[in-house]
């Protein structure tokens, strides 16, 4: 009698073994039929312009509705927006091309629509565009943030001569002068130089990871500062 329950509780076990688990479902494959999204293409607010269309909240909030085109194969479109002064990053989702949302007045802020489909996990990204969030009316406005830079952020280049580039845009049409730093540490330190035009020449060090900046000022006496750069030289 006790070989024959030994063996009925040791088939218990392995029945709760193999019927046991973690119990979460696995995640669905993803359909191979199923196309991929396409990327929405942005409509409002306007590229490097002053949004004034929003509806007041308050003294310091307006909200604005953003607008894009519908895409193709797309189910879901993920808003990003980054406020471009704090850095802060939200996103929202939603199934329509457009989306009301509560900004902060007098603030700029960048944004791009992520697109999505049911049954893939394959997603599409619009242009990024960047837009001022109008405030109280002000005789002139800072700089956007200077952005997109070469080298890209991780980029991997050559030791010896290279030209740092980037964007910068302004609402005012201010002609812009720019003052560079670049570092080994984060945040950098050291001016690498002042110029009015979206580039500079720097001599890099091999082997080394770089940390680089741009403060844009205007005639006005404004100025903002871009995020902080990253890139490394090649041993």
């Amino acid at each position: 009698m006790k070989i024959v329950y030994k063996y009925f509780l040791f088939t218990m076990v392995l029945s709760l073994f193999s019927c046991g688990g973690s119990g979460d479902d696995p995640a669905p494959d993803p359909d191979p039929d199923v196309p991929a999204p396409k990327a929405a293409t942005l409509v409002f607010p306007d590229n490097n312009e002053e949004c004034t269309e929003g509806v007041l909240v308050s003294d310091t909030e307006s909200l604005v509705t953003f607008e894009w085109t519908a895409a193709e194969n797309t189910d879901t479109y993920m808003l990003i927006l980054t406020n471009l002064e704090s850095g802060e990053e939200r996103s929202s989702i939603t199934t329509d091309s457009e989306l009301e949302v509560t900004l902060e007045r007098g603030t700029a802020y960048s944004w791009y629509i992520i697109s999505r489909a049911n049954g893939t996990n394959e997603t599409a990204l619009s242009t990024t565009w960047r837009f001022y969030n109008a405030g109280v009316p002000v005789v002139n406005h800072a700089p956007f943030p200077p952005y997109e830079p070469f080298p890209q952020m991780g980029l991997a280049v050559n030791a010896g001569n290279i030209t740092l580039i980037w964007n910068s845009a302004d609402l005012d049409g201010d002609v812009l002068t720019f003052t560079l730093y670049l570092d080994t540490i984060s945040p950098p330190t050291t001016i690498l130089g002042e110029t009015d035009s979206n580039s500079f020449n720097a001599t890099l060090d091999s082997n080394t990871i770089y940390y680089w900046q741009v403060v844009a000022a205007d005639g006005a006496g404004n100025n903002t500062r871009s995020e902080i750069f990253e890139f490394r030289t090649k041993p």
